[in-house]
């Protein structure tokens, strides 16, 4: 072979060498960035076009929220729940209804409880002079009203309190109320008491029933056991049972739903969102429909 020819050959070979070795560098310096040399911090590599990483955030851990709640508030709370999944899912709501008066007694012998919810002051008074509620979570939800209800058919014809009345003091007539330890026994007394009747006297003379809470007053009435009953305007829609009248707050008082955190609550937190959720205009819609209404 030509000296001239093999010179072209050897540049030839030469320039092939050296492109090819370029290439590879080029590969793996593309590597590099791609996956983050050894060696290089996190910000060196984000700073270099690497992959960043989202943090992940792991869910809430679920949670058993035990309510004790007034028994007139089953239906209401109980449609409420079903709201709340969709807001806090993890959070699975236990509720116990009765009387405010047995409520407050199984939180004061130790239940756990994590909110309570009563139909009436005196029970959350009580509560918080033992320090068993959180002071500064207490509020007022609520207003109920007190009425007077028949039996299907109203078969005594009473057309208000001073009918009842007139049926009572003549022995004609049969009349279911709350005991005395429930809220809506007491604004009952308070009415007797406005219109110059004593409880004793009335029991001697065979004229009342008495139920453990509210609603065993409204199946008293629904059932046709007695003639009449005075329950919360919320229960007698709840039942569909006839008003005959509203008690005015002259004659029992205005009846006031208050609530609160216990101190002995394991989920404060979730204990407090709950109770804002019934301050939202979703659960107010629910309360109102059965004819609560907005402190």
């Amino acid at each position: 072979m030509k000296m001239g020819n093999l010179r072209k050959l050897l540049r030839i070979i030469c320039t092939l060498v050296i492109v090819l070795c370029t290439a590879t560098a080029m590969a793996a310096c593309g590597s590099a960035v791609e996956a983050g040399l050894p060696g290089e911090t996190p910000e060196q590599a984000e700073a270099e076009g690497g992959p960043q990483s989202t943090p992940v955030r792991e869910a809430p851990e679920n949670v058993e929220l035990i309510v004790f709640a007034a028994a007139s508030m089953t239906d209401t709370l109980e449609e409420i729940a079903e709201l709340y999944k969709t807001v806090a899912p993890h959070v699975e709501l236990i509720f116990n209804f009765d009387s405010s008066g047995t409520l407050k007694k199984q939180i004061e012998e130790g239940a756990q409880s994590d909110l309570f919810i009563s139909a009436a002051q005196r029970q959350m008074n009580e509560l918080e002079e033992l320090e068993l509620i959180r002071q500064s979570t207490r509020v007022d939800i609520l207003e109920n009203k007190v009425t007077l209800v028949s039996a299907p058919g109203n078969p005594k014809n009473i057309t208000g309190f001073e009918s009842m009345v007139e049926a009572l003091l003549g022995e004609n007539i049969l009349l279911a109320i709350g005991n005395s330890d429930v809220p809506v026994g007491q604004y009952t007394i308070r009415i007797f008491e406005y219109f110059g009747l004593e409880e004793e006297a009335l029991i001697q003379s065979g004229v009342l029933t008495y139920g453990s809470n509210v609603r065993e007053v409204t199946t008293q009435v629904g059932e046709a056991s007695v003639d009449i009953g005075i329950v919360y305007q919320t229960d007698a829609h709840s039942a569909g049972l006839e008003v005959l009248d509203y008690a005015t707050s002259e004659m029992c008082g205005q009846v006031i739903y208050p609530a609160a955190v216990l101190n002995i609550s394991n989920n404060v937190d979730e204990a407090q969102a709950f109770l804002d959720f019934l301050f939202t205009p979703e659960a107010i819609a629910v309360f109102e429909s059965v004819g609560f209404s907005a402190v």
